[in-house]
C-alpha cells in the first residue's frame, strides 16, 4: 500500500530540515574572533553537501566531510566591525550568525576559583548592576564529558552581550580581567568561561599528553577500562592500595580493607552528609572509613551483582571482600559498581568505603534506600543499617583518583569541553587550577604538557598562558611546616619560569585560612590583566608581572637572593616566612631577612643550609613585594 501524500510531504520536510546548514557555537550570535589571525569558520551540513560561506566581503565554499563537517577560511577583517556569517546550503537552506565582531578572544579555565561567579564576589550585588558592555561578549561552556574527543558541543554554549543576567554567573576572576582589558585596549573583547570545580589538570589536556607527562600508567589503564572495565578497577585499586600503603606503613594483605577488624569502628550516625552527624564534624575536612558487614545465601553470592549507592561528596575507593569494586572523585553522582562472580561469598561479607572530602559539607549524601545490592537474577539486598565508621588520620592527604571517568579521568573534561572549540583564534588563556592536583608531585610537567597540547590545537605555538598561583588556604602556623599546597605553588612558578609565553599572577595573600573560595576575585582579575598586557599587548603600556627569585648565592656565613626587579618589606624591617633548610636532622627554620634593591640579603645560623625556601605553608603570612604592590611568589631554590 502506497503512503499517505502528507506523510511523504512531512518526510520530505524532516528530511530537508535534518539537512540545514549550521554555524559552531563558537561562531554564533554576538561572537568575537580574534584580530589579527586568519579566521577558520566551521560549522555542521550534510555528509558531502556543498555549502557557500559568506563573511566581511567575501565568499568561500566548502563541501562537509564523511561526519558533516565544514571548515572555510578566511582573512581577518579590521578590528572593530560587526559582521554577519551566511550559509547557504545546497537545497537553498541557510543559517546565519549576526553581529560577530572582530576583536580579542580569552578562554579562561580551570577548577572552581576560575569558576566563582561574579554574584559571590566581594560587592557582588553591585559588580553585576554594573555589568553592562555590548562589545564585552561572554560564552559560557556546560559542564560536560565524554571518554573521546568530540568534534562539537553535547551541549552548544552561546555568545552573550555583557548585562547583569548574563554576567551574574560569569567567572569572576574572567570577568574582572576582561573588563579591564576592554577598558584599556578600545576594541571588542569575548571570554569564555570553560571551568569544572574539583578537577585535575589530566581532565583538560589530551590522553597523549597525560602520558607524556608522567601519566603513562593512567592513561593505560583508561585504555584497558575501554575493553575490560572490570580488570581496570582492579588494576586501579592496587595503584590505591600502593598509595595507602606508603603513606600508613601498612604491611601487604593488613589494610584495613583486607583486615577490617584491626580498626576501633563506631557506629555510624546516617547515610547522610556528615555534617548533620554533630557540631564537631561540620568544619571538618578529611577522610573516613566506613564499614558495612552483611551474610548471603549461597546462591546469592554465586551471582553477579551490583552495589549501589547515594552520591558520596567528594570521593571514594570502594572494596568488597578485599577486592576493589569502584571509585569516583564525582561529589553530585550516586555510584553503581559491578561486583564480578565469585567476589562475594556465602555468610558474611564486608563492604569498605575510603570517603573523602576536600571541602565544604561531605561524606555520604544519602538517601540511604539508595544503599543495595542488586543481583543477577533480579531481587535485591537494602543495606540500610549496620554501618559504621572510623575516622582517619588525615596525615595520608589526598589519595589517587579513578583515571577513566568523571571529571576527574584522563581527558574527559579536554574531550568534552575544550576540542570542541577547534583551532579557534585566541589572544590567551587565563588558567586558575590546581587544588585538586596539591600532593601529586610533578605538576611543573603536567602544566608545561598541557600549555603545549592546547597551543597545539589552537595552532598557535606561541599562545600566552595567564597562570594563577594558588591563594592561601588552611591554618596559619608558628614554625616552619612541610605543605603540599606550597610545593604545587612552586612547581607552578617552576612551569612558568621555563615558558617565555607564560607568566604567573601570585595570589597567595589573597587567601582566606576557612575558605578555599576566597572572595576578592577582583583583584585577583586585575593581576591577570597586568599580566596580560606584559606579555600579550607588549606595546601596551601599564603590564606588570609579580617579582622573580633568579637566583641564590652563599654570601659570608649567609645567603643573597637576586631578583628581577626591586622589593620593599611591608610592615617591619624584615621579610616574613624566609626558612633556611638542611639535611634531614637540620630541617628548617625561620630566618631574618633584609632588602637591599633587588637583593634579600639572608642571615645565617649556624647550621647547614642547601635549600632557602619562602612562604612555604599552606596559609603564610607574607610581606615581601615590588613596587607595583605585586606579592614575592612562593619559592624554594637549591643552595649551591
Amino acid at each position: 500500500m502506497s503512503a499517505h501524500p502528507v506523510l511523504i510531504l512531512a518526510a520530505l520536510l524532516a528530511s530537508s530540515a535534518a539537512a540545514a546548514p549550521s554555524i559552531d557555537p563558537q561562531f554564533g550570535d554576538h561572537a568575537v574572533i580574534q584580530r589579527g589571525k586568519p579566521v577558520m569558520l566551521s560549522g555542521i551540513a550534510a555528509p558531502g553537501e556543498r555549502v557557500s560561506i559568506a563573511f566581511a566581503g567575501a565568499i568561500r565554499r566548502a563541501t562537509a566531510d564523511r561526519s558533516g563537517r565544514w571548515t572555510a577560511n578566511f582573512p581577518t577583517p579590521p578590528e572593530g566591525g560587526h559582521y554577519r556569517i551566511a550559509v547557504t546550503g545546497a537545497d537553498g537552506a541557510t543559517a546565519s550568525a549576526d553581529d560577530v565582531a572582530i576583536g580579542d578572544v580569552w578562554l579562561c579555565s580551570g577548577q572552581s576559583n576560575m569558576e566563582y561567579p561574579l554574584r559571590r564576589t566581594l560587592n557582588g550585588d553591585g559588580e553585576v548592576q554594573g555589568a553592562n558592555d555590548p562589545d564585552l561578549r561572554l560564552m559560557k561552556i556546560a559542564q560536560q564529558l565524554s571518554s573521546t574527543a568530540q568534534s562539537r558541543f553535547a551541549k552548544p554554549p552561546s555568545w552573550q552581550r555583557t548585562k547583569p543576567e548574563t554576567a551574574k554567573d560569569f567567572s569572576a576572576a574572567c570577568y574582572f580581567m576582561v573588563r579591564e582589558l576592554r577598558a584599556s585596549q578600545k576594541v571588542p573583547i569575548g571570554a569564555i568561561d570553560d571551568s569544572w570545580g574539583g578537577t585535575p589538570i589530566r581532565a583538560w589536556m589530551n590522553e597523549a599528553s597525560v602520558a607524556a607527562s608522567g601519566g603513562s600508567k593512567d592513561a593505560a589503564i583508561v585504555d584497558l577500562y575501554r575493553t575490560d572495565p572490570g580488570a581496570a578497577v582492579r588494576q586501579f585499586g592496587e595503584t590505591w592500595g600502593g598509595w595507602w600503603r606508603s603513606k600508613t606503613g601498612d604491611p601487604p594483605d593488613q589494610e584495613p580493607w583486607h583486615n577490617s577488624d584491626r580498626i576501633a569502628w563506631k557506629p555510624l550516625p546516617s547515610l547522610s552528609y556528615w555534617d548533620s552527624w554533630g557540631p564537631e564534624w561540620k568544619p571538618w575536612i578529611g577522610s573516613i572509613w566506613a564499614r558495612d558487614r552483611f551474610d548471603l545465601t549461597a546462591a546469592e553470592a554465586a551471582q553477579p551483582a551490583t552495589l549501589t549507592m547515594s552520591a558520596i561528596d567528594d570521593m571514594d575507593q570502594t572494596f568488597v571482600n578485599g577486592v576493589a569494586v569502584g571509585g569516583k572523585n564525582a561529589p553530585m553522582d550516586p555510584r553503581n559498581y559491578a561486583i564480578a562472580a565469585g567476589t562475594l561469598k556465602p555468610g558474611a561479607n564486608d563492604i569498605m568505603l575510603f570517603v573523602r572530602n576536600a571541602w565544604g559539607p561531605g561524606g555520604i549524601t544519602g538517601p540511604a534506600d539508595q544503599f543495595a545490592l542488586r543481583f543477577a537474577d533480579g531481587h535485591s539486598k537494602p543495606l540500610v543499617s549496620g554501618w559504621q565508621y572510623a575516622r582517619i588520620d588525615d596525615s595520608v592527604g589526598q589519595p589517587p583518583n579513578a583515571p577513566w571517568d568523571g571529571s576527574s579521568g584522563v581527558s574527559t573534561i579536554y574531550n568534552a569541553m575544550v576540542a570542541p572549540l577547534g583551532p579557534i583564534g585566541l589572544k590567551g588563556v587565563a588558567w586558575y587550577q590546581g587544588e585538586a592536583d596539591v600532593g601529586q608531585p610533578g605538576y611543573d610537567r603536567r602544566l608545561a604538557a598541557w600549555m603545549g597540547n592546547w597551543r597545539s590545537q589552537f595552532r598557535d605555538p606561541s599562545l600566552p598562558f595567564l597562570i594563577v598561583g594558588l591563594a592561601g588556604w588552611g591554618t596559619p602556623v608558628s614554625h616552619p611546616v612541610e605543605s603540599g599546597w606550597a610545593a604545587l605553588i612552586n612547581e607552578q612558578r617552576l612551569a612558568v619560569g621555563r615558558d617565555s609565553r607564560a607568566e604567573l599572577a601570585s595570589a597567595i595573600d589573597l587567601g582566606e585560612p576557612n575558605d578555599i573560595h576566597p572572595a576578592n576575585k577582583q583583584e585577583v582579575g586585575q593581576r591577570l590583566a597586568l599580566a596580560a598586557k606584559h606579555v600579550a599587548y607588549p606595546a601596551s603600556s601599564g603590564g606588570a608581572v609579580g617579582p622573580k627569585p633568579l637566583q641564590v648565592a652563599r654570601s659570608g656565613s649567609g645567603l643573597v637572593i637576586s631578583f628581577d626587579k626591586p622589593l620593599q618589606v611591608l610592615s617591619g624591617a624584615s621579610a616574613n616566612a624566609i626558612e633556611l633548610c638542611g639535611p634531614a636532622k637540620a630541617g628548617c627554620r625561620y630566618a631574618s631577612a633584609q632588602v637591599s634593591g633587588n637583593m634579600l640579603h639572608i642571615a645565617g645560623d649556624g647550621q647547614a643550609v642547601d635549600r632557602v625556601r619562602y612562604g612555604w605553608s599552606d596559609y603564610p603570612v607574607l610581606n615581601l613585594y615590588d613596587q607595583d604592590m605585586l606579592p614575592v611568589p612562593v619559592f624554594e631554590l637549591a643552595v649551591p
